[in-house]
């Protein structure tokens, strides 16, 4: 055998091929040139599919200028698109949607179950009580259901939705009570997306107000009828026809007045009318024809939900369809986990709630948000999957749950902006108000002064909130929250500020007066008077002109200038000022006087010293 022969190749040789090596850059038919990705791919996984090395991926992705990857990098569906089109591939996202996912979860089938439709019952209405603050929104509840809510609430100002299952003579009713404040735009729009029938409060000694306004709106988005109740119809200065007049022109017409609006005049203090407004609310039910299935699983709507220390995250939810019970595996927004317990609005322990029943649950792994809807799901994996892509997408928000800042992107923020900045973290006992809070100082912005939130979250403010503020420089709000442990402190070591607020509006005010003192005063000047020179003197070398104040005063060691025919021919302070032979701290309009300029004395009879000062103007936002 000839070195290189055929034989050279070794023992273990398999026989040798007579095909040539196919390229990988050879072209495949264009209906084989796509991948399928769902939702998102890691940038090795990418490389596999397209028969490549991550190496030349990665430098395609740093060309099109992308910094910070590496092949473990997860591209979502667009980003991989735009690399594959390079290579002369397509990628076709097939991922399902959260609904479809959900749905799999639930274990629910397309085929309708033999006896469903008998399953079917009506179920009680859930009216949202809205309208101004200060109409009487709470206090017309507490007469309905004979309880004190207003008198536990904060400056009588409700801060979180309230939900509450009334028995009426006409069957039992949900109420829900959302804040009237300006803050609580949010709030009150979910308020509106989970009921059926609206109160629309207003004071009839008031009318129609800001807040008004917008509870009509978030009503009529929802597609829910009104119910108008003119609250305060008692007092002597109640104009009732004028807030007719004012709702109409809201499209809010009266019956009686050829419209389709209920009008009732009620008064929350005597009780009066009451009796009226649950027999409309009766018979708009009845017309609504309302029904659930108490046997299917359950599904609702998160209003409202808080980091309890002792007993971990609690989510106040309202239950649409189905029955809830004890242990069973629930999915609300971020969090998922087993429903340990039930409370009703009374603090009761309860083990099952139907439709149309306002609960509060414990066992889940995170605070959900006020709004997130509700499901009871039979596979805790495909839960556990949505839970995390939806904390990974919360991550990425204006107001995260538990994402912590990037000083490098607040720094470079900081340095492109010529802005003053008050930056501040808040933690609330709720959710739905840290997003009111936040959403109100977040409009405290402007061209003068930027407000930055740099965390937001529910609990109390922790030495991790102290940390983080000590890093960043920022303040910490807490809203009905106190320091924990050694938060205090800690705080007080490294000179953090903390404040604490039970009402939203004061919390607001004092931001904004925070931000305007970091604002630079404007300077302004003001002319104090005019001197005439009317005789020069040399005292001891130094020029002293004999001048006649012509109005105004002349003040000593204040600004001046020396104007000569209207010219300025100098500016600086006034040496001394004198009034015969004694100094004078300053002389007025009529009298005469001597003075002496800092530095100059080159004067001429007939020139005019112009006495001035400049004024630091605070600025407002």
């Amino acid at each position: 055998m000839r070195p290189g022969g055929a034989f050279s190749r070794g023992r273990n040789a398999g026989p040798v091929s007579t095909r040539k090596p196919v390229s990988t850059a050879v072209e495949m038919s264009a209906h084989k040139k796509v991948i399928r990705i769902e939702e998102n791919i890691t940038l090795s996984q990418m490389a596999q599919r397209l028969s490549l090395k991550s190496t030349e991926l990665l430098m395609k992705l740093l060309s099109m200028g992308m910094t910070g990857v590496h092949i473990n990098t997860s591209l979502d569906a667009d980003t991989a698109k735009i690399l594959a089109s390079e290579f002369g591939w397509e990628v076709e996202d097939v991922a399902r949607s959260e609904d479809q996912i959900i749905a799999a979860a639930r274990g629910e089938e397309k085929v309708v179950r033999e006896g469903e439709a008998a399953d079917i019952v009506a179920r009680a209405p859930v009216v949202t009580v809205m309208g101004h603050v200060d109409h009487g929104k709470t206090s017309l509840l507490d007469k309905i259901r004979k309880a004190n809510v207003a008198g536990g609430e904060a400056g009588g100002i409700t801060q979180h939705i309230g939900a509450y299952k009334v028995n009426t003579s006409h069957g039992m009713v949900v109420f829900l009570d959302t804040p009237g404040h300006e803050a609580f735009s949010q709030m009150r729009a979910r308020g509106a997306s989970v009921t059926d029938i609206v109160i629309l409060v207003v004071a009839a000694d008031d009318g129609v107000m800001p807040q008004t306004k917008e509870a009509v709106a978030h009503a009529k988005a929802a597609k829910v009828p009104i119910i108008v109740a003119v609250n305060k119809i008692d007092k002597p200065s109640a104009e009732p026809e004028r807030v007719k007049r004012e709702l109409a022109e809201l499209g809010l017409q009266a019956e009686e007045w050829g419209g389709d609006t209920m009008f009732l005049h009620v008064s929350a203090l005597s009780g009066e009318g009451i009796p009226a407004l649950l027999d409309a609310v009766g018979l708009q039910s009845e017309m609504l024809e309302l029904i659930a299935n108490p046997k299917t699983a359950a599904s609702g709507t998160v209003l409202e939900a808080l980091l309890d220390r002792g007993r971990g995250p609690v989510a106040r939810v309202l239950i649409q369809d189905g029955t809830l019970r004890v242990g069973d595996l629930v999915l609300a927004g971020a969090g998922f986990g087993k429903v340990r317990a039930m409370t009703n609005e009374h603090g009761k322990q309860v083990h099952e709630a139907g439709p149309s029943t306002p609960v509060e649950i414990l066992g889940l792994s995170d605070v959900p948000n006020a709004g997130d809807q509700v499901h009871v799901v039979k596979d805790p994996k495909k839960a556990q999957e949505i839970a995390e892509q939806r904390k990974g997408k919360m991550a990425k928000s204006m107001v995260p749950a538990t994402a912590k800042v990037s000083l490098e992107e607040l720094s470079r923020r900081i340095s492109e902006s010529g802005q003053q900045e008050l930056r501040v973290i808040i933690k609330g006992d709720v959710q739905g108000s840290v997003e009111a809070l936040a959403e109100a100082l977040s409009k405290l912005t402007c061209d003068k002064a930027r407000l930055s939130i740099i965390h937001a979250g529910v609990g109390a403010i922790t030495e991790g909130d102290v940390n983080l503020a000590v890093a960043a420089r920022a303040i910490i709000i807490g809203f009905n929250q106190r320091p924990a442990g050694k938060a205090a402190s800690l705080a007080d070591e490294n000179k953090i500020e903390i404040r604490a607020y039970s009402i939203i509006y004061n919390a607001v005010d004092e931001v904004r007066a925070a931000m305007e003192g970091l604002l630079p005063p404007t300077l302004q000047e003001k002319v104090l008077g005019h001197a005439e020179v009317r005789q020069l003197f040399k005292v001891k070398g130094q020029g002293i002109a004999g001048s006649f104040v012509l109005d105004g005063l002349v003040r000593r060691g204040g600004k001046a200038r020396l104007l000569r025919e209207g010219a300025v021919l100098w500016e600086g302070k006034m040496a001394a000022l004198r009034r015969f032979k004694d100094d004078a701290k300053e002389v007025l309009e009529g009298f005469e006087c001597g003075i002496s300029l800092d530095g100059y004395s080159d004067l001429k009879e007939k020139d005019v010293i112009e006495a001035y000062e400049i004024e630091e103007i605070k600025q407002k936002l």
